[in-house]
């Protein structure tokens, strides 16, 4: 190491160290800002330094290219040190003396390589394994992907020219103006920040369904109205989907389509089927008058404001009356004559039903059924949840029928052709899983290779007529659907049904382990594997845009930023497809509700809040640097270098609250790893009955010659080791919590 007292020439990095001082919470943090050249800082605590690999409780980190430094270190819990300027490299020992050398080490070592920090201003660099992906085309097996889910209007702005204020739920300003419209992502910011993704490590994009969608609340995509048009409220010039899936393939990213299979919105489906309403411009509230209505962007009524017309919707089908008042009358004060009650409105307090209800006894028996509302017990119940309207703005499609069947898989391989890699199917258990196979099967036939799977929510172990102390018939439960047999006691009185699903089983088990500091409990889910289809496909997650493991699944994670790491080392390395959710690489709306609850909740107070103001060219720097976005980082890049965490079933599961440890063998490919856990404290792993050889740490890059089939090695708290049988060795930088 230089020791020079002589200031370093602009080119030279400026490398500091620190001794972490009795008492301090580990990792330590560093602090900066106002240096030379080039100004800039960090925001506080800072960003976690890096252990020296050859001084224990010593941190090392380095500027590039810096001549001068001010700094503070801290532990990000309450203790720090005084201010210090640095003009050349330096060590602050536990006593708060600086030495211009580094501490003297027992044997004789080459220097410690230490992780180059990027400020903001360098342009995004993708991960070093990023060189060997293969293309899109070339990955046929999904399972080597990992997922990152986004509401697509709440990721990052591109254009707002195309923003939108959706009628329910308008956040306003002090001063009374509308802000934060709900349709405000969009494909040109999304495109914009492919690099921010690609560098994070995913290549899978999972978005909200991008078909035309209409209701009062319908940024989200799962109301849709037109499923053979993209919503214009996600594209620009230059930006349309197909700009999207191919700026997205360049990148060696696949984009996952979500796809609404088992309802409409409240309004029908444009040149298909028509739901009667009223429209819109002519509601007028109890209490008020026509032309009356302040909410917004919505001045005289609450019709579309965006539209010329102020109307909702613009069916072919829906009859003469109503497309004339469509063309024409957008103030909505012409008298109209509901032909179903004989009333004229528009008339304060005229029942909000008739503009916004659906009248479940007279809907088209062609497109949908007509047995009213789920409520009650039907959420348990087989034949009330498949034949009943989920919601009052989410109307059951008749699927069985070769009409609807016709349109739905004619509309998404329209998708397919366009690049669609992948598709995610919304309410799975709301359709019978046969009937649900057809269209699978067809987009299947239609897409050779096409990896399908879906969402059936379920707050539990999901066993179904198993037992575990579920109350559900397995015919509703996620298993059920990756097989095709017919025995609900039985998963292998039939075969894999192609078709994948969210694992909310282990999900469900995170709200009694991670975000308790403990695995306890864990291998119990995990004996169960056996169950499904093909268990090495089902989606892994910590939480998404409905759902979170704390309280009553109803919130973000909550817990602690090395609960979360702790959580995402077995999901990166467990049996599954990793996906996370926009936002969870830096602890995003920690503890808020996953969607609006109370009567006047907007969306910045959820876990749906608009994201892109941690991505804009002042913030992507500091985003990028949160100790968990470093730590998905480099967990992607070691389940890429392991195609035994991608492929192989997990054997000799072992778990002791603090720790666990597992098997995945994927010999049959070359690719064998042993894994320990570690959760809130070191642990001390030994691992029985594996092959001999030589294996290595992704992690630390520890080298062990086993023979006898004993494997014994340490993980710090909140780590993982991962040991390769003749390995890669050492894959990554370590961080905060990977060491």
């Amino acid at each position: 190491m230089p020791t020079s007292n002589h200031t370093p020439p602009p080119n030279q990095d400026l490398i500091v160290g620190c001794e972490c001082p009795a008492g301090w919470a580990e990792p330590l943090y560093i602090h900066w800002w106002d240096g030379a050249p080039g100004g800039g800082g960090s925001g506080w605590p800072g960003v976690p330094m890096q252990p020296d690999p050859e001084r224990a409780g010593w941190y090392l980190y380095r500027f590039p290219n810096t001549r001068v430094m001010r700094l503070i270190f801290n532990d990000g819990q309450g203790h720090q040190t005084a201010d210090h300027v640095r003009e050349r490299n330096g060590w602050l020992d536990a006593r708060g003396h600086w030495h211009n050398q580094a501490p003297a080490v027992s044997a004789v070592a080459p220097p410690p390589a230490v992780p180059v920090a990027a400020p903001p201003s360098v342009p995004l660099v993708a991960w070093s394994a990023d060189a060997s992906l293969a293309p899109v085309g070339e990955r046929t097996d999904f399972r080597e992907e990992t997922i990152y889910f986004l509401i697509t209007t709440r990721f990052y702005d591109g254009d707002p020219s195309n923003n939108f204020f959706c009628r329910d739920r308008i956040r306003f300003d002090a001063a009374g103006q509308a802000v934060d419209p709900h349709w405000r992502g969009d494909f040109k910011g999304l495109i914009a920040r492919l690099d921010y993704l690609r560098d994070l490590g995913f290549t899978a994009i999972w978005i909200t369904p991008p078909v035309e969608n209409r209701s009062g609340l319908d940024y989200h995509g799962y109301h849709p109205y037109d499923w053979t048009r993209v919503d214009p409220r996600l594209e620009s010039p230059g930006a349309t989907y197909r700009d999207l899936i191919d700026a997205a393939h360049a990148q060696g990213i696949k984009i996952i389509q979500d796809v609404v299979l088992n309802h409409s919105c409240q309004y029908g489906i444009r040149g298909q089927v028509h739901i009667d309403h009223l429209p819109i411009k002519y509601y007028v509230p109890q209490g008020s008058a026509p032309g009356r209505v302040n909410h917004g962007p919505y001045q005289g009524n609450l019709g579309n404001y965006a539209w010329p017309n102020r109307d909702d919707i613009d069916n072919p089908l829906a009859p003469d009356w109503w497309r004339e008042r469509h063309l024409s009358d957008p103030e909505g004060r012409e008298p109209l004559v509901d032909p179903k009650t004989g009333e004229t409105v528009p008339k304060a307090g005229f029942n909000p039903g008739r503009f916004f209800g659906v009248d479940a006894n007279h809907l088209d028996p062609e497109w949908y059924h007509q047995e009213g509302f789920i409520c009650g017990g039907d959420w348990e119940s087989t034949h009330p949840l498949q034949h009943k309207h989920l919601a009052g703005d989410c109307i059951d499609l008749a699927t069985n029928r070769q009409n609807v069947k016709d349109y739905l898989i004619g509309a998404i391989n329209g998708y397919l052709d366009l690049g669609v890699d992948a598709l995610r199917i919304d309410t799975v258990k709301h359709v019978e899983r046969d009937n649900l196979l057809e269209y699978v099967n067809a987009w299947k036939a239609h897409k050779p290779g096409l990896f399908v799977f879906g969402e059936n929510l379920v707050k539990g172990y999901g066993w179904g007529d198993l037992g575990g102390g579920d109350n559900g018939p397995s015919q509703i439960r996620p298993w059920w659907y990756t097989r095709l047999g017919h025995d609900p006691r039985d998963p292998n009185a039939g075969s894999d049904s192609g078709f994948s699903v969210l694992d909310f089983g282990l999900f469900s088990t995170f709200r009694d382990t991670v975000s308790k500091g403990t695995y306890g409990g864990t291998a119990q889910i995990l004996s169960m594997d056996w169950i499904y289809g093909d268990v090495t496909s089902l989606v892994t997650f910590l939480q998404n845009h409905d759902v979170g493991p704390d309280n009553d699944f109803k919130f973000r994670f909550k817990g602690d930023d090395w609960m979360a790491a702790a959580a995402y080392n077995l999901i990166w390395t467990a049996r599954g497809i990793p996906c996370l959710y926009y936002g969870e690489e830096i602890a995003f709306m920690r503890g808020a509700p996953q969607d609006v609850e109370g009567e006047k909740d907007t969306l910045d107070q959820t876990g749906r809040a608009y994201f892109g103001d941690h991505l804009t060219d002042e913030q992507i720097g500091r985003t990028q640097s949160h100790p968990l976005y470093q730590h998905i980082k480099r967990l992607n890049q070691i389940r890429r270098a392991v195609p035994a965490l991608q492929k192989a079933q997990m054997t000799q599961v072992g778990e002791w609250g603090s720790g666990m440890c597992f098997v995945r063998d994927l010999s049959g490919e070359g690719s064998y790893a042993v894994i320990g856990l570690a959760i809130g404290s070191d642990q001390s792993v030994t691992v029985e009955g594996v092959r001999d050889g030589i294996y290595r740490d992704a992690v630390t890059g520890r080298e062990v010659q086993v023979s006898g089939g004993r494997l014994s090695f340490s993980v710090h708290a909140n780590s993982a080791g991962i040991y390769v049988l003749d390995g890669p060795g050492k894959v990554g930088t370590d961080g905060a919590f990977l060491r």
